[in-house]
Order: structure tokens, then C-alpha cells, then sequence
């Protein structure tokens, strides 16, 4: 049997099947899938239940008619997309990591309204090249797992002879997520907060790892600003992750997304040795390792050469900064699948830019001189919970200018900037200028400074922002304009 003959679906466990539609009421949400137009693909926001820590939890979900998990797309073929709110409350979808047009970015009111509940709208647009990209609300109702893989594969993908398993992380609290943001803004100390992480200093290498002894005189930096209840892969702890079972002697490609709403990872693949082969969906050349930092909106794709024996092996998700972690396991038939706790001996590692000055885009954006050029300053601290990018108002720009970002942290936090509508390159980590990965998130750490550039070629009014998603609540959010 051929390695890409095993499983090639999204997710299997706790997932609900979908309830009845709102397209036609008198139709059950399968038979109303038929209802629309050739090739339209239907998609549908939910409610469903989960098992967080042995207790019932209601969540969102994102299904198709036949109760499958997000999307999987052929590259270069229309997105097209008919989005049904099946909930009670209105809400709306970002498309991360693809470039629609504007009013069908999934912002709310920049331009498209929220979608009502029990409202049915159809999105249409080409897909674009392929990738690990996904799907999420653009409100603090992501908290709740409203969020989902959008998988694009290209004809090499589908040809490959390789397994893919996709991971999806998040963080979860059965604390309202407007309870913890007012929270966070009410108090520096209250419930919510995790004060385990902070770094009582900073080491001299500012733009890696950040490790080290302490300067001094410099504030502590705060990893960590909400203690969740769990932290989940593909909605499952590590009490009961998913077991995927593979080929002996296989190739597997990992595609994991940081869906998380405030923590960032580092994904451990054990004994095995992967190779990065491509981040936010934009390949890279093959970075190898086995320890590859991920922050919040960010996916890495992984490859994987599995040994000839029966055996099991954990991809584990170290959440930054203390021994939480999640992840799930590959299990070739006959494996014995030791029992792996949810906390292990270790911190997670912080998540730097040691990663991110390595690697190079495949297909780095063609050579030329910036027409525009902006410096933002990312601002904010703990106490009273304001964030904010200086420089952000008035990011106009014209329909074809080569636009250059710099962007320095000049808080104590890391902050994953993603730009909407485009993929940028980064070209320059602390000064030290480079070609990097092309990508549409990048971290930009503490005292640290990061600039990409981009073209504008997608007219619009497009979110800049943190995707820590407190953050950007809280003010950390600009726009790049132009018609």
C-alpha cells in the first residue's frame, strides 16, 4: 500500500455532527448541501461539545454537511464557499492566509457586516497557491474554538507519496472570554493570569532566544498572561490525544496550525528528525531539526521520514515558557502507545527569532527598492492593559508600490504581527539585513525589531495587527489602505 493511501483527513474524535440547516429548514443540512450551486462548497458555523479535562464543554465548530472539520482545497481553484450560521449569535470568518478581495476578508464591518445567525452567505474568489492555512472568527469568539484547518493542496501534494496529519493547537478556558479580557484589563494580578512565565531578564541576544543572565535595570518580560484550563490538538488533550496511525518506514508531513489565542509553542518531534520544508503556508528551503517555534496565527509544515519499526511517537506542543504541552501520535500498527502527561519536566522554550533568521524563501518576492516605507513602534504593558502600534494611523499606500515595514517592540511582550490580504518577506532581523521566509505572521520579540516587505497588489483597508488576539482587542491594530 502506497504511504499517501492512509489517512489523509483533517481530524477524527471529538467532533458532533453538524445540526439541522439553516439554508432550508425543512431540509436536513446535508440534503440542503445539494441545494446549492455546482462546485459551491458548504461550510457551517456550530455549536458542538467537547471533553476538556473529563468536563463537557461548549464550543464552536466549523463543519462541512458530513461533519468533517474545516476545508480541504485544490490550489488554483475557485474558493467558493457557502457559509451558514447555524448558531444563535452573529459572528464572521477571517480566511487566514489566503488574499480574497476586501469584502470578503471576514472582519467585522471593514467592509462586510457580522453574519447573522441563521444567515447564509456565499464567498467566492480564487484560492491562490497552496498551503497550511486557516480558518477563525475575527472576535473574541476564536477563545471558544471557533476556528478550523483550510488545507490547499497543489498536484504535487496529491501525488506525493507521503501521509499528511494536520494539527490544529489551541488554548482553552471554560472562563468567558470577555470575563478574561476585562480581567486583564481590570487587574495586573487577577484571575486569568499566569505570572509563572515571567523572565525576571533578558540576555543579550535579544533577537534569538532571548536566554541568559539578566540586564541590569530591565524590566521583566511576561510570557504568559493567561492560565488556561487546558491546552488542546485537533480539540484533545494529551489524556486522550488522537492517535494517527501510519506507515512503517513512511514519509509523514505535519501540517500544524497556532490557533491558540494567546500562547506560542514550540512543536518537539522527539526522536525523529523533521524538516521544515515551509512556514504560514510558503515553502522554505529544508531547515532539519527537531524543535521548531510557533506563534499564534503561525503553521510550519513538517516532513517526516518514519523508521521501519513498530513504534509510536509523540509530537508534542511545549507551550512557552512552563511545562504545559498537548500534542498527538503517530502510531505504526502494532505500536505500544505510552501513557504522556499533560505537564512534562521542562519549560517550553521562548519562542525568538533563532529559527526565523535561517530560513529563505523558495520563491523570495522579485528584487526592488521600496517605494514606501513605514516604522511602527508596537507599545503596552500589563498594567491597565493597553496596547497599541505607534505610527499605525495612516498606512496609505498606492496600488502597486513595494512597501517596506519596520516594526520594533518596545514592550515587554512578544507580539505575532499578521498583515491581511498579502504574504510579506522578511528582510531584516535586528538590522542585520537578509532574504527570510516569505510568510503573512512573524513574531517581533521584546526590544527586538523586524521588517517585511510587501506589495501592495490587493486593494483594500487591510487589518495589521497582533494576533495575540487580548492584544489585539486591546488596541494593537492598524490598517494598510488604498484602492
Amino acid at each position: 500500500m502506497k504511504r499517501r493511501e492512509f489517512l489523509g483527513g483533517l481530524m477524527s474524535g471529538a467532533v458532533v455532527a453538524a445540526s439541522a440547516a439553516a439554508l432550508h429548514p425543512n431540509k436536513s443540512w446535508a440534503e440542503a448541501s445539494k441545494a446549492t450551486s455546482n462546485g459551491t462548497r458548504n461550510l457551517a458555523i456550530t455549536k458542538r461539545v467537547i471533553e476538556v479535562n473529563g468536563k463537557a464543554a461548549d464550543v464552536f465548530g466549523l463543519l462541512q454537511p458530513d461533519g468533517s472539520v474545516g476545508l480541504t482545497l485544490d490550489a488554483h481553484s475557485p474558493f467558493d464557499v457557502a457559509l451558514a450560521n447555524q448558531g444563535a449569535e452573529a459572528t464572521l470568518i477571517h480566511w487566514h492566509g489566503l488574499a480574497p478581495p476586501w469584502n470578503m476578508d471576514g472582519v467585522p464591518d471593514n467592509p462586510a457586516a457580522l453574519l447573522k445567525a441563521k444567515e447564509t452567505r456565499r464567498y467566492t474568489f480564487p484560492v491562490g497557491s497552496g498551503g497550511t492555512h486557516w480558518m477563525h472568527a475575527h472576535t473574541l469568539q476564536e477563545q471558544n474554538l471557533l476556528a478550523a484547518p483550510l488545507i490547499v493542496r497543489t498536484a504535487d501534494d496529491r501525488q506525493r507519496d507521503e501521509q499528511e496529519v494536520v494539527i490544529l493547537l489551541h488554548d482553552f478556558s471554560f472562563t468567558p472570554a470577555e470575563e478574561l479580557l476585562a480581567e486583564l484589563k481590570g487587574s495586573s494580578s487577577g484571575h486569568g493570569m499566569d505570572h509563572s512565565a515571567m523572565m525576571q531578564g533578558m540576555g543579550s541576544n535579544m533577537q534569538g532566544h532571548m536566554s541568559g543572565t539578566a540586564m541590569p535595570g530591565m524590566a521583566a518580560m511576561d510570557l504568559n498572561d493567561i492560565e488556561y484550563d487546558a491546552y488542546l490538538a485537533n480539540d484533545r488533550t494529551l489524556d486522550d490525544p488522537e492517535v494517527f496511525t501510519v506507515e512503517s518506514g513512511g514519509r509523514v508531513r505535519l501540517r500544524i496550525i497556532n490557533g491558540a489565542t494567546a500562547t506560542a509553542f514550540t512543536i518537539d518531534t522527539g526522536t525523529l528528525t523533521g524538516q521544515l520544508i515551509a512556514v504560514d503556508g510558503q515553502p522554505v528551503l529544508p531547515v532539519p531539526g527537531t524543535r521548531f517555534p510557533i506563534s499564534m496565527g503561525q503553521r510550519l509544515d513538517i516532513r517526516l521520514e518514519l523508521p521501519k519499526s513498530p513504534e509510536a511517537h509523540p509530537i508534542l506542543a511545549l507551550r512557552e515558557g512552563t511545562d504545559h504541552r498537548t500534542g498527538v501520535i503517530l502510531a505504526a500498527s502494532g505500536a505500544k502507545i505510552a501513557k504522556i502527561a499533560s505537564r512534562g519536566t521542562e519549560s517550553g522554550p521562548v519562542v525568538g527569532l533563532d529559527l526565523e533568521q535561517r530560513l529563505a524563501a523558495v520563491a523570495p518576492l522579485p528584487t526592488r527598492l521600496a517605494d514606501r516605507r513605514f516604522e511602527l513602534n508596537l507599545t503596552g504593558n500589563m498594567s491597565g492593559y493597553d496596547w497599541r502600534i505607534e505610527g499605525g494611523d495612516g498606512l496609505d499606500v498606492r496600488e502597486g508600490e513595494r512597501i517596506e515595514v519596520v516594526m520594533r517592540n518596545m514592550s515587554m511582550m512578544s507580539h505575532p504581527m499578521h498583515l491581511h490580504g498579502h504574504h510579506f518577506q522578511v528582510v531584516d532581523i535586528g538590522g542585520k539585513a537578509f532574504g527570510g521566509a516569505v510568510r503573512d505572521t512573524v513574531v517581533v520579540p521584546p526590544m527586538g525589531s523586524v521588517s517585511v516587505v510587501f506589495d501592495a497588489n490587493n486593494p483594500g483597508r487591510w487589518p495589521l495587527h497582533c494576533h495575540h488576539l487580548y492584544h489585539m482587542a486591546s488596541g494593537m491594530m492598524s490598517f494598510v489602505a488604498y484602492a
